[in-house]
C-alpha cells in the first residue's frame, strides 16, 4: 500500500463514513446548521435529500456527534450509551436506524430496541406503540428530547411512514415527544408526494437538498482528508489533477474518494510523490460511474473538422 510512501497514518479516501474526516463545505455546513436549528426548536419532521454518494450518512453521523458535543446529550445507538455534559440544559436521546426498509411492526420493534423500551417477547403492534409512548413521555418528564434518524428513507414502506407520523402526534403542551429526521435519495420526494401520506408531508418543517463539492472546494477537501490521515506537506494532487478530478466526478464525494484512492495507488506504482492529471485519467478509466472527460477531445475534433472544412473551401475557391 502507498501509506509509507506518502507519509500517511491511514487511508485518506476510505468510503467508510468516518466523522473525523468530515469536511464542512458550504452545502454540508448549511445542511448541518439546518439540522441543529430544527432539532433544538423541537420540530416534528426534518428531511435531508441528496444524490447517491453525496455524503448523507456521514452528515447524519456528524449531526448525532455534534448533538452529543454541543448539548448535554445521552446518545443511544445500538448498545452504545455515551454522555457529554456542557453548560446548556438541553438533553437528547437519539436513535439511528440505517436500514428502514421495515414493515410497521418491525420498525416499531427497532425503535423500541434503540430507545431501550422493555417489552414482552410476543408484543403486538398495539403494545409496541403503548410501550414507546410511555418511554417518550418519561423522556419528556426528565427534560430530554427523543430524536430518531432514518437513513435511506426512500426505501421505507408507506405504511411505516404513516406509523412514524402517528408517533409524532404525541406531544406535550410545549413540543413534540419525538422528532424524526429522514435522510434519503431524491426518490424520497416522490414517495412523499403519495396522497396517502399527505399529512406527514405537511409536517416537514425543515428540509435541505445536499449538494456535492464545488469546484473551488475540491482542493481544500483533498488537503483536509490528507491532513487528517497524517500527511505533513501541502498537497499530493497537482492543480491539473484537481481540475480533472472535479470534471469527471462532478464533485460527488464518494466518486472523488474512489478515484483519488486509485490515483494515489498509480502514483505510488510510478514512484511519484504527486498525483498528476494522467493518474486521475487512468484511475477514472477503471471507475464506471464517473463522467467521461470528453470535452478536450470534442474541442480537438471540432478544430480538426474546421481545418478540413477551411481546406476544402480554399480548394473550391481556387
Amino acid at each position: 500500500m502507498y501509506l509509507q510512501h506518502f507519509g500517511l497514518r491511514e487511508t485518506p479516501f476510505s468510503l467508510t463514513p468516518d466523522t473525523s474526516f468530515f469536511f464542512a463545505c458550504s452545502s454540508y455546513q448549511e445542511a448541518l446548521n439546518t439540522l441543529l436549528v430544527a432539532a433544538r426548536n423541537g420540530e416534528g419532521f426534518i428531511k435531508i435529500t441528496g444524490e447517491v454518494g453525496n455524503g448523507k450518512t456521514l452528515l447524519c453521523r456528524k449531526f448525532l456527534a455534534t448533538l452529543s458535543q454541543g448539548v448535554q446529550t445521552t446518545t443511544l445507538i445500538g448498545t452504545q450509551n455515551q454522555t457529554a455534559d456542557v453548560a446548556t440544559a438541553q438533553s437528547f436521546i437519539t436513535a439511528y436506524i440505517p436500514n428502514p426498509y421495515l414493515e410497521p411492526k418491525s420498525l416499531l420493534l427497532a425503535l423500541a430496541e434503540e430507545f431501550r423500551v422493555p417489552l414482552e417477547k410476543d408484543a403486538d403492534q398495539h403494545l409496541l406503540l403503548k410501550g414507546l409512548t410511555r418511554a417518550l413521555l418519561e423522556c419528556a418528564r426528565n427534560g430530554q428530547r427523543a430524536l430518531v434518524c432514518l437513513d435511506e428513507a426512500q426505501a421505507m414502506p408507506l405504511e411505516s411512514l404513516e406509523v412514524l407520523r402517528l408517533l409524532t402526534n404525541l406531544e406535550t403542551e410545549k413540543r413534540k415527544l419525538l422528532q424524526v429526521v429522514l435522510f434519503g435519495q431524491p426518490e424520497l420526494n416522490e414517495r412523499l408526494r403519495h396522497h396517502s401520506i399527505r399529512q406527514l408531508r405537511q409536517r416537514i418543517s425543515f428540509q435541505y437538498d445536499l449538494q456535492g463539492l464545488r469546484k473551488n472546494e475540491l482542493e481544500r477537501y483533498l488537503r483536509h482528508r490528507l491532513a487528517v490521515a497524517g500527511f505533513a506537506g501541502e498537497t499530493l494532487f497537482s492543480a491539473s489533477a484537481v481540475g480533472k478530478l472535479h470534471r469527471i466526478t462532478g464533485g460527488t464525494p464518494r466518486l472523488v474518494n474512489i478515484v483519488a484512492h486509485k490515483a494515489l495507488m498509480l502514483a505510488f506504482s510510478d514512484g511519484r510523490q504527486q498525483v498528476s492529471a494522467r493518474h486521475i485519467r487512468d484511475a477514472a478509466a477503471d471507475t464506471p460511474e464517473v463522467r467521461r472527460d470528453w470535452l478536450p477531445w470534442a474541442v480537438a475534433l471540432t478544430g480538426a473538422a474546421l481545418v478540413v472544412s477551411l481546406g476544402i473551401a480554399r480548394m473550391v475557391l481556387q
